[in-house]
């Protein structure tokens, strides 16, 4: 693939992946944060691009998000997480597409990883910013949107592993 045509899909992938964030919010009570679709476009980043450009898109397209959001003390939290998400979803779907000849199972289990990073890495995170009570209290969403990712990133694979042109741009 050209540097062009990577550089491209690098920045549509960060631009769906803010709007993803930032269209659909579904609050979440207590915690002041919210639930959203975008951790799909970061899974799919994944299995899409190559491991930087992944990293690069998700990792930037969500903390634009938070930032465009006024959630400003997350910026750097959220780049690395969903960074580290598309990442991870890349090399896991690179190594259990190939193995498992069905990409669907592979798509599940970048999701799977999704969930953990997403409910841990906030976790984690939010110990020293709030501690470990209000951390704790954001678990539950914090999984709600994870799987909600993993639900929608199958769907929306599902369609997209349909059309030749779209297949043909799988990482290998």
């Amino acid at each position: 693939m050209s540097k062009t045509k990577n550089l491209v899909l690098t920045a549509l992938f960060a631009a769906m992946a803010c709007a993803a964030t930032m269209v659909i919010r579904i609050p979440t009570p207590g915690t002041g944060g919210y639930i959203h679709p975008g951790d799909a476009i970061v899974i799919l980043s994944g299995i899409f691009l190559s491991p930087g450009c992944a990293f690069l898109a998700a990792g930037i397209g969500s903390c634009m998000a938070d930032l465009l959001g006024g959630y400003f003390i997350y910026v750097p939290i959220t780049f690395a997480i969903k960074g580290v998400i598309a990442l991870l979803s890349n090399l896991a779907y690179r190594r259990l597409a190939g193995k498992l000849n069905k990409p669907h199972p592979a798509v599940a289990v970048c999701g799977l990883i999704d969930v953990a990073l997403v409910a841990g890495g906030y976790f984690l995170c939010e110990i020293p910013l709030y501690g470990a009570g209000a951390a704790f209290a954001s678990v539950p969403s914090n999984l709600v949107q994870g799987i909600g990712g993993l639900v929608i990133s199958t769907v929306l694979f599902t369609v997209l592993h349909a059309i030749p042109d779209v297949r043909r741009m799988l990482v290998r």
